[in-house]
């Protein structure tokens, strides 16, 4: 599978929901729904498991990345994701990163390899 990366830096190839989205996998949901329910002390439904990556305009996206901000900026910009934007490391970033810190260093390494 090609390595997708999101607008904030996350790798949705590699995402229990994109996965699951991709396969067509019911047993895959209910597991991701589970997991995450759980990490995000959140009540997540195998319904809300549903990704076809945050870069698609109409089709299917975590319930979450349709409100994202983070998103909604990059798909304002039209950039490729944040490593290609001139306000990197924005205010949102940074508040995102420090829930997140692995995006941060996807994106730091797409900066300083691509950009």
């Amino acid at each position: 599978m090609k390595k997708i990366i999101s607008i904030c830096g996350n790798i949705c190839s590699v995402c229990a929901a994109y996965i699951a989205t991709n396969e067509n996998s019911e047993v895959k949901r209910k597991e991701t729904a589970k997991l995450w329910s759980k990490m995000y002390s959140s009540d997540i439904s195998p319904e809300d498991i549903y990704c076809e990556g945050c870069m698609t305009e109409g089709g299917k996206k975590f319930n979450y990345c349709k409100v994202c901000e983070i998103r909604k900026c990059g798909m304002e910009k039209g950039v490729k994701n944040c490593a290609y934007c001139g306000e990197y490391i924005c205010d949102k970033l940074e508040e995102f990163f420090k829930r997140v810190p692995k995006n941060k260093d996807t994106l730091d390494r797409i900066k300083e390899i691509e950009v």
